[in-house]
């Protein structure tokens, strides 16, 4: 059985790492790259989140088998097409809280996508439909607040609605770029540390 990550869990640990990067920062990393560089993407995305760590050993070794434990899950999610990938994302009543994190997700997420090595084959991806509306969706939603509305019921089903377009949005992205992720994997091609 696949072992998951909890959100509190885990940004506690990358805190305590003196991280830069937070939970949901981290995990929307790890998605956009394993969409454009599958399974050799783990170790640079895990020493990107640890960059400048300088937590003791102890510390540093659990925050790194948590980061494990989340790259395997969510790999094995987006690669098996299961309906259980999410954004990792506080299960918390405080809307502030859960929209600042869901834009975090998206800002991690769009780097995850942009700045690992890649060329021109990348590049017209991105800018072609329909990933080029799920990079101006995540951009807006990096700027998102919670709603001037008041109440708490509309906002808690315009946050899921949200959740939900991401959620999608990010599995869209993943079976987009498959082609990309096959091609720098394979002999020849920019990464030949790993398949898919």
């Amino acid at each position: 059985m696949d072992e998951n990550v909890e959100y509190d869990i885990l940004e506690d640990a990358l805190k305590r790492c003196h991280s830069n990067w937070d939970a949901a920062q981290s995990h929307g990393l790890l998605t956009g790259r394993l969409a454009v560089a599958g399974v050799p993407a783990g170790p640079d995305w895990m020493l990107q989140v640890l960059e400048n760590s300088d937590a003791p050993s102890a510390t540093r070794r659990e925050c790194g088998e948590l980061l494990d434990i989340l790259f395997q899950s969510t790999h094995r999610q987006l690669s098996e097409r299961l309906s259980e990938f999410a954004p990792l994302l506080p299960h918390d009543d405080d809307v502030d809280l859960r929209t600042a994190a869901l834009a975090h997700w998206c800002e991690g997420f769009l780097h995850g996508l942009v700045s690992a090595t890649h060329g021109a084959a990348l590049k017209e991806r991105l800018s072609a439909e329909p990933l080029a509306d799920v990079i101006k969706d995540m951009l807006q939603l990096t700027r998102a607040g919670p709603g001037a509305d008041s109440d708490a019921e509309a906002n808690d089903v315009a946050y899921f609605e949200l959740v939900e377009y991401v959620r999608v949005a990010a599995q869209l992205s993943y079976e987009e770029l498959t082609e990309i992720r096959h091609s720098a994997n394979a002999p020849g091609g920019n990464n030949t540390s790993g398949s898919e």
